[in-house]
């Protein structure tokens, strides 16, 4: 692998011209191709087989709606007034009438023929159907024009609010707060570099493996269901990790141009060696987040691979198109004389953050470890109340109409008004249907937590009836779920005495077995993932301390990140700080997005960071300096990845999109978390208490274990050397004799 790497570096940088135009035409095909043939992401919040999902496609067979978009018109009357008073009413249907000769709309629902009015007489709602196809936006003209027929209603004192689909805030993948984190970004590249070109180059290949990455999406949805929230966190992790990746090989490349390195061979060099490990930490990354697809969840599939797609380009890129940057901007990438880069020397001690912070932890290594973990454990304790639901309007901004009209619904009519349940009976026998339907509705008047219950509705072609349900609590609520649970519960008797098919459904019913198909996936993942980060590390590290040790760590992180995120979207701390509009529930696919996405994160840490330790203790066998020398070397490095990837998911938080806010800011602390207090801190205590022993693997797992040299330090360069005559980037002066340096064979 470092050969190839190392082959592929001198190219792209010896012929950096005819690399950089094959790159460009690419991506431009595949941006082309992609925005040629784009399609509709789709809001996929199902599991086909689950038993709501089962019954709501028959319900939809027996019950055909439209096919188009609709939307909800919530008009509320003044206090003490009702919408069937005469004027009000009068004013109402004028709206209707109005709303109804809009170019575009289908159709528009009376309320008070339709009974959608609220028991006060306050509330009435309004249905509106649209000519556009459900999976299509209604034209933005349509919408407005729909809202000033609303005028003569609003002028005779109703207030009146637009909600439903049509109507719901769409959220761009990215808008001002993600330029504000990649702003941020740029700033720490320019602080830990010293040198505005060098911090560009990272942020090059990530943005064109991003825009890569989203025209794919965009292709994909053609022919496959994307989910709409895959776009951003493809994005998220796609700007993060293709930063970071690139700024390990910029920073070992400038570090060997300091020592006197010809730019061609420095450039294949740092492909070998930090590309190794680029290669080594994106694999873990892409495998944790290709290993979601298992939970055979089609939205949580498709944020899986749209998100690991960003990271394999993000790995490409940084991998073929930046030696090729790296080549064209030549000796210009040297640092400046004075900089640490150049004035300190090899395995020296330092006086940099980094090494003054692990002195200061090896001095106390028992009693930094005791803090740090009950701190991480502290953290943590607010996990074991985490509560998971699929998100809906009730997570939307307070600003928005969607959500107001929402929240109107819930007053008036109850909570469980915007999480209907629907009762489906179905059987061939027209007969069996009324008989069981009727007893399905004779038991329903047993059920706890039902706030209202409709009539037997009857299919046309009496094969099928339907009984909606109104719980007393929103769709969102454990109650709600509990509800569910107790409805199949009495149901199953009734199906079985009468022998026709009766479920639970509802999109409601479907969110909740979606949310439960997510829980219980997420023990046998984090297995997995526990599993598969123990021979990873194992195989790279050759230990069987280390994998212990860095696992635990992960788990620690993982916890801290949950543990936060309750505190923070369930019991509202600083909710209103980091602009959340609901408190409640999360995303139900966050937790095993998060755990699978800060496990690749982890490791991409620990390998940077122990793998610098490793190095210097199979070459010394000094295990206290090997962390000193580790911490020297990589500390500076992982610090400003792991501020960039905190900027990128900050960002990300301020975005106000109710599923990636969670997420972000999951991320966002976990990787503080992980990259400060676990790596840099707990990891040199424990081994520093552990010594030589942090090093010792059994001969006969040695033997059996596949070997990998994580940094490609020990891979044998071409026999043909590349010397400073190939070193043909533009404005390179010529290398004085005594820095001339050929390729190590090792």
């Amino acid at each position: 692998m470092a050969a190839l790497l190392y082959r592929l570096g001198a190219l792209g940088a010896r012929r950096w011209r005819t690399t950089l135009v094959g790159w460009l035409l690419a991506l431009g095909a595949v941006t082309g191709l992609g925005f040629s043939f784009a399609g509709s992401f789709e809001d996929s919040g199902s599991i086909p087989g689950s038993p709501a999902q089962t019954a709501l496609t028959k319900m939809d067979r027996h019950f055909p709606s439209p096919d188009v978009q609709s939307a909800d018109i919530v008009f509320q009357a003044p206090p003490g007034r009702k919408v069937t008073d005469p004027d009000l009413r009068e004013a109402l249907a004028a709206g209707i009438a109005a709303m109804g000769d809009v170019h575009g709309v289908a159709e528009v629902g009376d309320p008070v023929e339709d009974d959608t009015v609220s028991e006060d007489g306050r509330t009435a709602v309004a249905q509106v159907a649209f000519t556009t196809k459900k999976d299509e936006d209604v034209p933005a003209g349509t919408l407005d024009a729909v809202k000033d027929a609303g005028e003569r209603a609003r002028q005779a004192g109703l207030r009146t609010v637009y909600g439903g689909d049509a109507y719901a805030p769409s959220t761009s993948p990215f808008g001002p707060p993600e330029m504000v984190g990649l702003g941020v970004a740029l700033v720490i590249l320019v602080i830990t570099f010293g040198s505005l070109l060098a911090a560009g180059l990272p942020l090059i290949t990530a943005v064109l493996g991003v825009v890569g990455t989203m025209a794919a999406m965009m292709g994909a949805a053609t022919v496959l269901g994307v989910s709409d929230s895959a776009p951003t966190l493809a994005m998220m992790l796609g700007l993060a990790v293709g930063i970071d990746y690139a700024l390990f090989i910029v920073s070992r490349h400038r570090t060997q141009l300091a020592a006197g390195m010809p730019v061609v061979e420095s450039v294949a060099r740092a492909n070998a060696t930090a590309g190794s490990a680029v290669v080594f930490a994106g694999a873990t990354v892409v495998i944790a987040l290709a290993g979601l697809s298992v939970a055979g969840v089609p939205m949580l599939t498709s944020m899986g691979l749209a998100s690991a797609g960003a990271v394999a380009a993000a790995v490409v890129l940084a991998l073929g198109l930046l030696p090729a940057l790296l080549g064209m901007a030549g000796r210009r990438l040297i640092p400046k004389a004075g900089t640490r880069r150049v004035r300190r020397p090899a395995r020296q001690g330092g006086t940099s953050m980094g090494v003054r912070w692990t002195e200061g932890v090896l001095r106390r290594p028992v009693r930094t470890l005791v803090l740090g973990a009950v701190a991480l454990i502290a953290l943590a304790l607010p996990a074991t109340q985490f509560k998971l639901a699929l998100t809906d309007e009730g997570n939307s901004p307070t600003t928005t109409s969607s959500r107001q009209a929402y929240d109107l619904v819930g007053d008036a009519f109850g909570a469980g008004a915007n999480g209907p349940l629907v009762i489906l009976v179905e059987d061939d026998d027209p007969a069996a249907v009324a008989s069981t339907a009727t007893a399905v509705e004779d038991r329903l008047r047993d059920v706890e937590g039902i706030a209202d219950v409709s009539g037997v509705e009857v299919a046309e072609d009496e094969s099928a009836a339907r009984i909606r349900i109104i719980p007393d609590t929103g769709p969102r609520t454990q109650q709600t779920s509990d509800l569910v649970s107790r409805l199949r519960t009495e149901m199953k008797p009734v199906a079985e005495s009468g022998g026709s098919y009766v479920a639970v459904t509802g999109l409601t019913a479907v969110s909740i077995d979606v949310s439960d198909k997510l829980s219980g996936a997420l023990v046998p993942f984090a297995v997995v993932v526990v599993g598969l980060s123990l021979l990873l590390l194992m195989i790279a590290f050759r230990s069987v301390a280390v994998p212990v040790k860095a696992t635990i760590g992960f788990l620690l992180s993982v916890g801290a990140a949950f543990g936060a995120t309750v505190a923070v979207f369930q019991w509202g701390w600083l909710a209103g700080l980091l602009g959340v509009a609901s408190t409640g529930p999360v995303a139900g696919f966050m937790p095993i997005i998060v755990m699978a996405v800060l496990f690749g994160l982890a490791m991409d840490y620990e390998v940077f960071l122990v793998s610098a330790m490793r190095d210097d203790y199979v070459r010394h066998r000094d295990a206290r300096a090997a962390i000193l020398t580790g911490a020297r070397d990589a500390a500076r490095v992982v610090t400003s990845a792991a501020l960039i990837m905190i900027s990128v998911f900050v960002g990300f938080l301020f975005s106000h999109d109710a599923d990636i806010m969670p997420i972000a800011f999951a991320l966002a602390l976990g990787v503080m978390v992980d990259a400060f207090l676990v790596r840099m801190t707990l990891v040199p205590a424990v081994l520093a208490l552990l010594g030589d022993r942090a090093w010792w693997l059994p001969r006969r797992l040695d033997r059996f274990l596949p070997r990998f040299d994580v940094e490609g330090e020990n891979f044998h360069a071409p026999d043909t050397a590349l010397d400073a005559a190939s070193d043909t980037a533009p404005d390179a002066a010529p290398e004085a004799p005594g820095n001339q340096s050929a390729p190590v064979g090792l």
